[in-house]
């Protein structure tokens, strides 16, 4: 229920806003190789992500022609593609920010935490890279921010369901695991794919996401 809430929450607001729009790369398509090679990040940023874009805008407005008629059946029926695309949308945003082709490494503050959740950077590699491989189907594995415990907490989603909606838990690292991330480079050998993901992780933005989380 505080998914779906806060999903149709967040798209009521958006329908008097701007359509969403695809959000550029901070670099080129085969800046990641040879850890993610240029034809997955084309079809995986201009495709896929353009694709929860499009659907994302067309259920917001059917959504806002439903409110102003009143229709609550429809408004609540289009849920589903709310938090399918919408979360796909919020969660390849994230995504990536969270990669670079330039080497970085958690700021100390980030580190501190890390050291105190999971008693050290490596820890939580192997932590966070056993649950996204560990996750049945397509999914994200997510580093987040507990905000009542002051903590940071590994969790994983199912589809595109968002972290933060989910859980109640801020978003600072994912890890795509959809096939449609890595199969063309790795095949269906997913295990690969996320220990190499580690080595463009943009350790500047998690840490910048984690200095943001700690002051909501």
């Amino acid at each position: 229920m505080f998914a779906v809430r806060g999903i149709v929450t967040n798209a009521v607001k958006s329908t008097s806003r701007a359509a969403h729009t695809l959000p550029e790369l901070p670099y080129a398509y085969e800046a990641l190789e040879p850890v993610i090679n240029r034809d997955i990040m084309c079809l995986h940023h201009s495709k896929h992500h353009q694709t929860y874009i499009t659907n994302l805008n067309a259920a917001e407005e059917k959504l806002k022609a439903a409110l102003s008629k009143g229709d609550i059946s429809t408004a609540i029926s289009l849920e589903p593609a709310l938090r399918f695309n919408g979360g796909g949308h919020l969660n390849h945003s994230i995504f990536w920010q969270n990669l670079s082709p330039q080497s970085s490494q958690p700021s100390e503050a980030l580190k501190k935490a890390i050291d105190c959740s999971f008693g050290g950077v490596q820890q939580l590699k192997d932590q966070l890279s056993a649950s996204s491989i560990g996750v049945q189907g397509s999914g994200w594995g997510w580093l987040g921010y507990c905000s009542k415990s002051g903590s940071l907490k590994i969790a994983t989603c199912g589809n595109q369901d968002p972290l933060q909606a989910t859980t109640g838990l801020i978003p600072l690292l994912g890890i795509d695991v959809w096939e449609h991330a890595y199969y063309l480079q790795y095949k269906n050998v997913r295990a690969d794919y996320v220990k190499a993901i580690f080595d463009v992780i943009n350790w500047k933005d998690v840490s910048e996401r984690f200095e943001k989380a700690k002051g909501c």
